[in-house]
């Protein structure tokens, strides 16, 4: 009979009392199974001795010497140093930590097999705290059979206890096999090694593995756990997107006429690409369950008048809309937007946000609840309790990624009654690399606006070293005197000399000391809301020349007539935050400039972010290139949700089993127990992705 690992506890091994018990399960260790799909994060070589003598700095190794010299240094840290000879060189051993009784015998004469890394030294190569034990020079000793794992852990559990647990797990695994979990039939022609024997090569790879490829990720053992890991991850989000179609949603076919009004009313036509996304919209819209849509655009491809399409037609249809957005500032200037536009056509716009506050507040809480207004506005004020719709048919999420991945599902049950879910339209001028739209967004539809309304022309990038300020200075003044307006972008708002960046405050009284006959306003993050409207509608207004602000400015504000921006020490920004600063300019016809002014020296991933940004405006090619630097936690702000925390999988490396994974994942639904087992597996009980 079959074991079920999944089943039997980790109290059950050898070893395991109620301390280590609580250990484990902080690293959502409960099962032998879960012991099993705790997998190393690396591996040493302890499988042969190395000659001291051809040790280089940085090896890992195992050595085998006699102890020539024990002594304690007292130099600025007391430590006990030993110096080990095998005759073909020596090394120092130095410890810190130490005791008489371990000095003792560290004594000259005694045989000492020993591991770790060799690193450069004051008197040549010295190992630092190694592990160690003592030979007799006629015992045989024999070395590890298998690499060594090292796995992720937590204080107070060593990777000892952690190998000798999982040495009782695999013998287990002998005596009963883990279920595979994809039927056999989706496993044909896969050319993956069983799920067993994977486990068994990764967990205790043998003298004559290959290294490189295990160090690379790519051995056929660790791309079959990677394909399981991100076959589970894609089967809970499309049980998400099932949960919320489940709930069905009103049908809003709309009728035409606020919608011909609208486009008669607009002073440009819209582009093909503005076209295509509002009829794919237009149809989820119109049918009985939830409509879940990323859109996607570069800054400036017209996602607002999308959004507004989508808006006129739940008003049509007798529903309210919902449009949220992450900043007061875009919240307000997504309010103006829809007042200028809809106002006239006869719909009630109202606006909610944190600073609204007493009676003018309550007003605005009282024209949603009363349904008089068609269309709300607002930050996450939104997602608050005292916030009721009289009938809430569509949500539109701008920028979704600032409201953590997940957090947008929260306001479904502000739908009719809640018996009915809202659509939903989501909206992002970050453009999401194809691989994250395949897995991190694989509950939703997703569609690209790929185009520029015409008369936009695009943004030259400069890259100029900080050495050549004054000349920038110039170049902003001469800017200035043509009528142009000007962003000046600093990364820090006080004075840091251990970052050398420039701060807002002391840039913007060093401006105004170089160019005094320039009107300059400052914003940054630590401003009250108010003050940094105030001071970004001047701007708007072209009361002020020059702007000195942090990067609150990154998303959404709309200056046609700004043409010039300048970033202080764009290193020390993302590339996904340089292309969207960027898009601040460039949104008139003039000719704009963005200058990237950095602080020497760059280092070598600083070099190709910038080297990218002043090649493309390609807002995609410039978000593959930013994945491929930072990672998918990072690019989708979601490291602290532990969406994208992947064990085996690797997003960059692995987006070639994206298209499988989500092929077989599809065939998945006809086995839904399968399917929910292989969930838990990698995600743990109780993983819901829906419930914020």
């Amino acid at each position: 009979m079959t074991l079920a690992l999944a089943e039997i506890p980790v109290s059950e091994l050898k070893g395991v009392g109620a301390a280590l018990e609580l250990k484990l399960h902080n690293l959502g260790i409960r099962t032998l199974q879960d012991l099993l799909f705790h997998l190393p994060l690396r591996y040493q070589d302890r499988t042969r001795i190395l000659p001291i003598g051809s040790l280089r700095p940085g090896d890992e190794c195992v050595i085998e010497g006699e102890v020539k010299l024990a002594d304690i240094s007292k130099g600025r840290r007391r430590s006990l140093l030993c110096r080990i000879q095998d005759g073909t060189g020596s090394l120092t051993l130095r410890f810190f930590h130490f005791s008489a009784a371990q000095k003792n015998n560290l004594r000259p004469g005694v045989r000492l097999r020993c591991f770790g890394e060799a690193r450069a030294g004051a008197n040549g190569l010295e190992i630092v705290h190694p592990e160690y034990r003592r030979v007799d020079s006629d015992e045989l000793v024999p070395v590890e059979e298998h690499l060594t794992p090292v796995y992720p852990t937590t204080e107070g559990l060593h990777q000892n206890r952690l190998r000798s647990l999982t040495d009782q797990a695999l013998e287990y695994l002998k005596r009963g096999a883990l279920q595979e979990l994809v039927p056999e039939s989706l496993r044909q022609g896969w050319q993956f090694p069983g799920l067993d024997d994977a486990m068994q090569y990764l967990h205790r790879p043998p003298v004559d593995a290959n290294q490189p490829l295990l160090l690379e990720g790519m051995h056929p053992a660790q791309r079959r756990l990677a394909f399981e890991e991100l076959m589970a991850h894609h089967l809970s989000l499309l049980k998400l997107r099932q949960k919320t179609r489940e709930k069905g949603a009103p049908e809003l076919p709309g009728d035409g006429s606020l919608k011909r009004a609208f486009l008669d009313a607009l002073p440009f036509p819209l582009t093909g690409a503005q076209s295509r996304v509002a009829d794919e919209v237009a149809k989820d819209l119109s049918q009985a369950f939830p409509m879940l849509r990323l859109v996607q655009g570069d800054v400036g491809s017209g996602k607002t008048v999308v959004a507004a399409l989508a808006a006129i037609q739940s008003v049509e249809s007798g529903l309210q809309a919902a449009v949220m957005a992450p900043t007061e500032i875009l919240a307000e200037q997504h309010y103006h937007n829809f007042s200028q536009w809809l106002e006239p056509l006869g719909v009630k716009v109202a606006w909610l946000a944190g600073k609204l506050k007493g009676k003018q507040r309550q007003a605005q809480l009282e024209l949603i609840r009363s349904g008089e207004a068609r269309v709300v506005v607002g930050t996450h004020a939104l997602f608050q309790e005292e916030v009721v719709f009289s009938d809430l048919g569509l949500v539109v999420i701008d920028e979704q990624h600032r409201f953590g991945v997940h957090q947008r599902l929260s306001l479904r049950e502000k739908g009719r009654n809640g018996k009915l879910a809202p659509h939903q339209l989501i909206m992002t001028a970050t453009p999401i690399p194809r691989t994250l739209t395949m897995s991190a967004y694989a509950d939703l539809d997703c569609s690209v606006i790929d185009e520029l309304p015409p008369g936009r022309t695009p943004v030259s990038t400069v890259v100029i070293a900080d050495s050549r300020r004054d000349q920038v200075i110039e170049r902003v003044r001469s800017a200035c005197a043509e009528k142009r307006q000007v962003y000046w972008v600093c990364t820090l708002i006080e004075e840091s000399e251990a970052l050398q960046c420039q701060a807002a405050e002391v840039t913007e009284q060093q401006l105004a000391e170089a160019l005094p006959e320039l009107r300059i306003g400052l914003v940054h993050g630590r401003m009250k809301p108010a003050e940094k409207a105030e001071v970004m509608g001047r701007f708007k207004a072209a009361e002020l020349d020059l702007l000195v602000a942090t990067t609150v400015i990154e998303v959404g504000v709309d200056v046609p007539n700004a043409s010039v921006m300048i970033i202080e020490n764009p290193e020390r920004l993302g590339l996904a935050q340089l292309h969207q600063l960027r898009g601040r300019v460039g949104r008139g016809s003039v000719e704009s400039f963005c200058v990237l002014m950095y602080h020497a020296p760059l280092s070598n991933q600083g070099r190709q972010r910038l080297a990218v940004m002043r090649e493309t405006t390609d807002g995609f090619r410039i978000a593959e290139k930013d994945l491929e630097l930072r990672g998918p936690g990072e690019v989708l702000g979601t490291r602290q949700t532990g969406v994208m925390q992947f064990r085996m999988a690797d997003l960059q490396r692995d987006s070639d089993l994206l298209t499988r994974v989500k092929t077989l994942a599809g065939q998945m639904q006809a086995w839904p127990d399968h399917a929910e087992a292989l969930v838990e597996r990698w995600l743990g009980r109780g993983e819901d992705y829906g419930n914020v």
